[in-house]
């Protein structure tokens, strides 16, 4: 197939660069950069391993009891509970 394209200058300082430590075509070595990475975008990227965050110890619950709020509550404003 036959079709014109542009390339950034970026891309074509780097083909310059693969002709001439290569040798090849401007054409055998821009369809084997394009083959090479059409290749490449098909295949799934790498998982990457789950972050699983340390545990530390913080000590047992200070309070009795914390399903009682009114509880909680008293402990933490510094008032006695009845």
């Amino acid at each position: 197939m036959r079709t014109t394209i542009t390339l950034d200058d970026d891309v074509a300082a780097l083909i310059q660069e693969a002709r001439q430590s290569r040798g090849g075509s401007f054409k055998k070595i821009l369809n084997d950069a394009l083959r090479e990475g059409l290749v490449s975008l098909q295949r799934p990227a790498p998982r990457k391993k789950a972050y699983r965050t340390p545990s530390v110890s913080l000590g047992g619950c200070l309070l009795g009891s914390i399903d009682d709020v009114a509880e909680v509550l008293a402990v933490a404003e510094d008032e006695g509970f009845n």
